[in-house]
């Protein structure tokens, strides 16, 4: 069976700095928020182009700090789309919020802004719920529509987050999503295209203020320097905690890890495009469709997803060749048992309870050789059903 992501593959082909990073950080003692956190936080915000960049336990807390900074709670509405991953719509009820459900554009699979509008105008009319959050998902490595979602934020006065869990690394003409969200997140799970060896998570952005009230959160709701300004102490003040937080702290191990993997990063995600184009050109003509990636965008290709009517006979047709899928995801949100009494927005969500039926997603990674892959693309070109 070809693997669906080889992750066994990137750790051979960096030779050993993996392992000798992570010797490095265990025979230097300092196992929680020791010096590689720092430096990963530091090269991750250059990559990222942000000012700050803000380590994490996981991308389900990279999500809650932003909230928390906030003061998100119960009477707001925090809009998401459905067709995502659980932990994007899980952490507004944490706070008695509610998530508002939104549908997705057909061509990219990402928050549809005009079907976010028109939420947002509804919900106002009802006067239930206050809108306060969107958060729009970077679903398979492309970037959301950011210039039209942000306009929509500032036309409402919505704060905006970049949920990039699978996106980290996509670019609008060259510029990463923090351009216009007020918040970029993103996830470190091991099938990531940047990911640890672990769980592990970050918060990257531009607001100095918001910074350091999200680094207080994540531990605990320390004291930082904003609260210190003034105050003289006999004690350490790290035991000061001047707000709720969490525990949410990126170990040392998982951060000298993705230091290595951060330094080919880019390269990878050349890698990627070259092997989604190599996909796209040969797979075009024998699907429903392919990934439609608009000018100026580019994806770290996080899944490559194709859509076919016959999906789950395709699916069998590939595991009798040695060909593993997945499907993301069958069951929408708002179709779960765990959401289905939240809103949506007008209309329902139609485009997301069509796709839910018709996606499928093939191997992908950055080391995904051609003759791999072409056994890959005949095994689909077989299929006649």
């Amino acid at each position: 069976m070809i693997p669906f992501i080889d992750l066994q593959a990137q750790r051979l082909r960096l030779d050993g700095k993996i392992e000798a990073a992570v010797a490095e950080a265990v025979t230097g003692g300092a196992w929680v928020m020791g010096p590689q956190v720092r430096q990963f936080e530091a090269d991750l915000a250059a990559f990222g182009r942000a000012k700050h960049a803000l380590g994490c336990a996981n991308g389900t807390d990279a999500l809650a700090l932003p909230l928390m900074a906030w003061g998100v709670g119960r009477g707001d509405a925090v809009f998401v789309p459905s067709f995502t991953f659980a932990a994007t719509a899980e952490i507004v009820p944490w706070f008695d919020a509610e998530p508002v459900f939104i549908d997705v554009d057909a061509r990219t699979y990402n928050m549809d802004p005009a079907h976010l509008e028109a939420a947002i105008e509804a919900t106002k009319a009802e006067g239930r719920l206050t809108p306060r959050v969107v958060i729009a998902v970077d679903l398979f490595g492309q970037p959301a529509d950011y210039p039209a979602i942000k306009a929509i934020c500032d036309k409402h006065g919505l704060k905006l987050i970049s949920d990039s869990a699978q996106g980290f690394g996509c670019t609008i003409d060259g510029h990463h999503p923090l351009k216009w969200a007020d918040v970029t997140t993103t996830s470190f799970f091991p099938a990531k295209p940047l990911g640890c060896y672990g769980d592990g998570g970050a918060v990257l952005t531009d607001d100095d203020d918001l910074a350091q009230l999200m680094d207080s959160i994540r531990v605990h709701g320390k004291a930082v320097a904003r609260d210190l300004e003034g105050r003289t102490f006999d004690h350490d003040p790290k035991y000061l905690n001047m707000r709720i937080g969490l525990n949410s702290r990126l170990d040392t191990i998982q951060a000298a890890v993705l230091i290595e993997k951060l330094k080919v990063f880019g390269q990878e995600i050349e890698w990627r495009n070259r092997i989604a184009a190599r996909y796209n050109a040969a797979l075009r003509d024998h699907v429903a469709a392919v990934p439609d990636v608009p000018k100026g965008h580019i994806s770290n290709w996080a899944q490559y997803t194709i859509e076919h009517p016959n999906r789950d006979a395709l699916a069998a047709h590939l595991r009798e060749q040695g060909v593993p899928t997945a499907v993301y995801y069958p069951i929408p949100l708002h179709l779960q048992p765990a959401y289905d009494m939240y809103p949506r927005g007008p209309q329902g969500l139609p485009m997301t309870e069509r796709l839910k039926d018709v996606v499928i997603s093939l191997p992908m990674h950055a080391d995904l050789d051609e003759a791999t892959q072409d056994r890959i693309i005949a095994a689909v070109v077989s299929f006649k059903g």
